[in-house]
């Protein structure tokens, strides 16, 4: 009868069972791995015969077949090389075969017989735990990682030997430190930050209601340090967000060993010269890794010379940034990765960066600057919520005082938004930002007065009506920093501010 050890593999972040069962009988001494095994899995063949030999144990001389079911979903990746090496000895007798009941094994094989950690142990741990599983061998490496997973015994192993025993229960499971305080630590603070209190201004209501902003301004003027330094005044991840956005990081192999929690919220800072699926998720397996966008998952995504990316990597923000998630379409299959997250841009106002400095002339041609603020189409214009402009720096406030530090501001950002909480109580949304147009009229009723001059300001500056759409939702978290149920004309007068139309895209 053939052995059957249960082991894991990812489909996007989630992880899903894969049963090894190995049988050895009669024939020519021959390895064969079924199950639509890729290239990698193929290759474990030749892992596992050395592993074994170097571990003081023969491969047998006869036929060796290991199915991985279900046949009908690729499998990619080493994490089979451990449960096949254990199956091939459970076969041999060397291993009690009920050793391996409700226990899921994952992990890769050195030819030494040492084992190597594996990305997506968090998310094959949790499916474990919904299969109601009670125990997981791992690499050791893996072990903090799956230790998370709350109701499932970890037993970490360094080598294949030390594998058998943790199949035997002959060593005691990994205590799991969970952490005590998810109380973030960042590098910046926005106290670093001296003047420029008109973009830090928006860069909060920014923060408050979740809106997407573009910051333009000439080289120096401090773009990027505002934006590395949203993340700061975002409340700290719970503890569902957490595990999410690690799922992420652990799939992508970016999970480092001594941190298996991650605790800050994601700032991700591509470069323009990033490709589509750099951007969106891709590579050359049967399921493409996560990309920029969802590595930015309960994040900022910081997309620095905005204008110079390529369009189709811009175009590939629209969808996330509206639904919140990316999906990614292959021959062996799809898969949905989280993509709920900040979209803050920057651009200079033309390509030399100078356009209406007042100490340094613009060489640009009119040709050139329409062409570099042609790049960013107008949907995706209309799905930034916060335009502002960024001066230059007067030498004269780099003399002032630190300003007002990243906590304080917080906490501002936490009552706004759990008054947001509160007001959408039971709806598949928490924030201004993805109020949807339907209840505009229940949550963001205006008086005539700033009725009226939203209808000025549409006419101006011809405004989308998804356009509108974002004043009234800024409006709407303006209002709530202030404590305010109702919107005033005020709160639409500085909204309509953010919109940038007359500032980059009407007036010359």
């Amino acid at each position: 009868m053939p052995s059957k050890i249960l082991s894991g593999a990812l489909q996007g972040i989630d992880g899903f069972p894969v049963e090894v069962e190995v049988d050895i009988g009669p024939g020519v001494p021959r390895f064969f791995i079924v199950g639509l095994p890729d290239t990698s899995v193929s290759e474990s063949r030749e892992r596992v015969k050395a592993a074994l030999r170097n571990s003081g144990f023969s491969l047998p001389g006869r036929k060796i077949v290991v199915n991985l079911a279900p046949a009908a979903i690729r499998k990619e990746g080493a994490a089979f090389d451990l449960p096949i090496a254990l199956g091939i000895l459970m076969e041999e007798g060397k291993i009690p075969r009920e050793s391996s009941r409700n226990t899921l094994i994952v992990g890769e094989l050195s030819l030494e017989g040492t084992i190597r950690p594996v990305p997506g142990v968090l998310g094959i741990a949790l499916r474990a735990r919904d299969e109601n599983l009670k125990a997981i061998v791992v690499p050791r490496g893996n072990e903090m990682e799956a230790g998370l997973v709350e109701g499932l015994e970890v037993f970490p192993a360094a080598t294949l030997l030390e594998a058998i025993r943790a199949m035997n229960h002959e060593t005691p499971p990994y205590q799991t430190q969970r952490p005590l305080s998810f109380s973030p630590q960042y590098e910046v603070d926005f106290s670093d930050i001296k003047g420029l209190e008109g973009p830090k201004r928006a860069v909060e209501i920014a923060a408050a209601g979740g809106h997407n902003m573009l910051m333009i301004g000439p080289p120096g003027a401090g773009k990027t340090m505002l934006a590395q330094r949203l993340p700061t005044i975002l409340p700290p991840l719970e503890m569902k967000e957490a595990i999410e956005v690690t799922k992420i990081y652990s799939a992508a192999g970016l999970l480092p060993s001594h941190r298996p929690l991650i605790l800050e919220r994601p700032f991700r800072f591509p470069h323009h010269t990033i490709s589509p699926a750099g951007m969106a998720g891709g590579g050359t397996g049967m399921f493409p890794r996560p990309g920029e966008i969802s590595l930015s998952h309960q994040g900022v995504l910081f997309m620095d010379e905005f204008p110079l990316f390529r369009r189709d990597v811009l175009n590939l923000l629209r969808g996330p940034m509206e639904d919140g998630f990316v999906m990614l379409s292959r021959a062996a299959g799809s898969v949905t990765y989280p993509a709920s997250f900040q979209l803050v841009a920057a651009m200079n106002p033309c390509p030399c960066g100078f356009l209406g400095d007042p100490e340094k002339e613009c060489q640009c041609s009119s040709g050139q600057i329409q062409k570099y603020r042609g790049k960013i189409s107008g949907p995706l214009r209309d799905r930034l919520d916060v335009t502002i402009e960024v001066p230059r720096i007067d030498l004269k406030e780099l003399k002032r005082e630190n300003g007002e530090t990243s906590e304080s501001i917080r906490k501002r950002v936490e009552e706004a938004q759990q008054i947001q909480r509160t007001r959408y109580q039971g709806l598949p949304f928490q924030s201004n930002h993805r109020l949807p147009s339907r209840l505009l009229k229940k949550y963001c009723t205006l008086p005539e007065e700033a009725e009226n001059l939203l209808n000025q300001a549409a006419k101006r500056y011809s405004l989308s009506p998804r356009g509108i759409v974002r004043i009234l939702r800024v409006s709407r978290t303006i209002a709530d920093m202030e404590k305010r149920e109702k919107i005033t004309t005020s709160d639409v007068a500085e909204a309509i501010q953010y919109r940038g139309e007359g500032l980059m895209w009407v007036l010359e």
